[in-house]
């Protein structure tokens, strides 16, 4: 991140410091110049922010459609893409970037709303609301009805506020028919290239690639195997300094 911003920010405060010691200071004066500090530190956030969104969308992660669902025999299914997995892989993505993530969640009677924040280090936010009722389909209470709703909301705000599309790994309409299985030399020299990874950001640019692949063929197991794989060389390579020490 950029330390402009903050120097030019320094001269202002140098400025108004200045101005407080001047014989004719001015109440006024000083609330004027002090609004002036306030909207370009804004201005400079909304820009930095920007700036950030775009060079995240310009290699954003690869989220895949992994989990199932269905309603019963014969009934409507699909697969959409699990908010756990959704909201580690953009968090990541994102805090390279400086941008955090998080939800504020509210009820009324009849509906739920949440909404999804995006906040830059230099303080600037952009956020993204949606509300529905609570999902009372199956034999859910009225709390797994509301939860239900929850994250649901709390998955369509993240990829909406960050302009992520999960991958189909769906069957493309082919009601549920076999899905295409990674070929296991490929995905054998994944599990080697994982177990030969010594940095962490090397590891990261290696799932990118590894989910992409998994996305291609729309391999869920490979896809649920590979990324423990990852989780657990993540867990090691952290642990590493700490052995060595």
């Amino acid at each position: 991140m950029s330390d402009l911003p903050v120097v030019q920010s320094n001269a202002l405060m140098e400025l108004i410091s200045k101005a407080t010691l001047q014989p004719d200071f001015d109440v006024a004066k000083l609330e004027a110049l002090l609004r002036v500090k306030k909207e370009y530190e804004a201005d400079e956030a909304r820009k930095a922010f920007a700036v950030a969104l775009n060079a995240f969308k310009a290699n954003p992660p690869q989220i895949l459609k992994d989990k199932a669902v269905s309603f019963g025999a014969g009934k409507a299914a699909y697969k959409h893409a699990g908010l756990d997995n959704a909201s580690e892989l953009i968090g990541a993505a994102l805090a390279q970037h400086d941008i955090s993530h998080r939800w504020k969640v509210e009820q009324t009677e009849a509906k739920v709303r949440v909404t999804c924040i995006l906040t830059h280090a230099l303080g600037h936010s952009e956020s993204v609301t949606m509300e529905a009722a609570p999902d009372t389909s199956g034999s859910k209470n009225s709390i797994q009805a509301v939860g239900s709703t929850v994250s649901y909301l709390q998955r369509y705000t993240l990829f909406s506020a960050s302009g992520i599309a999960p991958k189909g790994v769906d069957d493309d309409g082919r009601g549920g028919g076999a899905m295409r299985a990674m070929d296991e030399k490929e995905k054998q020299a994944h599990i080697d290239a994982i177990a030969a990874c010594t940095d962490a950001k090397h590891l990261e640019s290696l799932w990118g690639t590894i989910a992409a692949d998994c996305t291609k063929v729309g391999d869920i197991p490979a896809y649920d195997e590979l990324k423990k794989a990852v989780v657990a060389k993540s867990k090691a390579l952290k642990k590493a300094p700490e052995q060595a020490i």
